[in-house]
């Protein structure tokens, strides 16, 4: 284990977030998860998906 994550687990353990950066997190932890489940649902839009490039063109 490399020595500063532990020195990083220490300086969150004297000095924890915020409860609202906590909430943040968490929203967009939630969100993250709820669009990944709407992709799995539905399926990905035809309207997002990129035109075809030739290669060797940009």
């Amino acid at each position: 284990m490399n020595y500063r994550w532990l020195l990083r687990a220490k300086r969150w353990a004297q000095n924890p977030p915020s409860e609202g950066r906590v909430k943040f997190i968490a929203a967009i932890i939630l969100l993250c998860a709820a669009l990944f489940a709407i992709d799995r649902l539905v399926g990905w839009p035809q309207w997002l998906t990129p035109n075809q490039v030739p290669r060797g063109r940009f």
